[in-house]
């Protein structure tokens, strides 16, 4: 294969150009809460700083806590009608599962247990270390990749979503008692559409992208 040679999946091609954010479900669609498990599995497998996997997830598909929720997002109607809502939160303390994790990763021979010991004592030192809006710039970056790849997911499953930043984050902390220790970083409605996405246009790759120098 040439450099300028290229592999396309039409299939994942087709997930990115349909996806779109949607606000009109079926309210009688509901999706099995092992269905959604394995659609977060997908989702989990995104990157993250340290492979620190930070994310923490409340599926809200109960529909009492939907209508608690609703006046809490602005009364969008998505909300209630949507199989669920996904809070995507952020770990302020998620360095403390890193023994886990690389301790997982040595038995399954990923790295030698002296490297993942290793990793643990360092990556611990320094997450600990960081001040909480150094330790949130990191949340959000891990919160938006987990968040995407959960809407694609989902698109491949043929399901549509929307990602949500419109609504009360700190009645949200308290009327769903989320801790502390955890960032809000968005709402994802996911369900069944019954009115397609409104089509968007987007600008073009040389309008956002330098190549070498940046002169934008």
């Amino acid at each position: 294969m040439t450099q300028t040679q290229t592999i396309q999946n039409p299939a994942f091609s087709s997930v990115v150009r349909e996806r779109r954010s949607v606000r009109s479900y079926d309210p009688n669609f509901k999706i099995s809460k092992e269905e959604m498990t394995d659609l977060l599995s997908e989702a989990i497998l995104a990157p993250s700083s340290a492979n620190g996997q930070p994310w923490r997830f409340l599926v809200i598909d109960s529909q009492p806590l939907k209508e608690k929720l609703l006046p809490i997002a602005y009364n969008q109607q998505q909300v209630v009608e949507a199989s669920a809502i996904i809070a995507v939160l952020g770990d302020l303390e998620s360095y403390k599962l890193l023994p886990t994790i690389f301790g997982r990763a040595v038995e399954a021979g990923h790295m030698p247990k002296e490297t993942g010991e290793a990793f643990v004592a360092n990556y611990t030192k320094m997450f600990s270390s960081l001040p909480p809006e150094a330790m949130k710039k990191i949340i959000y970056t891990d919160g938006g990749l987990v968040s995407m790849q959960l809407m694609l997911a989902a698109k491949a499953r043929g399901y549509d979503t929307v990602p949500m930043g419109g609504y009360d984050a700190a009645k949200f902390v308290q009327e769903f008692g989320i801790g502390e220790r955890y960032v809000p970083v968005m709402l994802i409605a996911v369900g069944k559409a019954v009115k397609e996405g409104h089509p968007s246009v987007r600008l073009a790759v040389d309008e956002v992208t330098n190549w070498n120098e940046f002169t934008l």
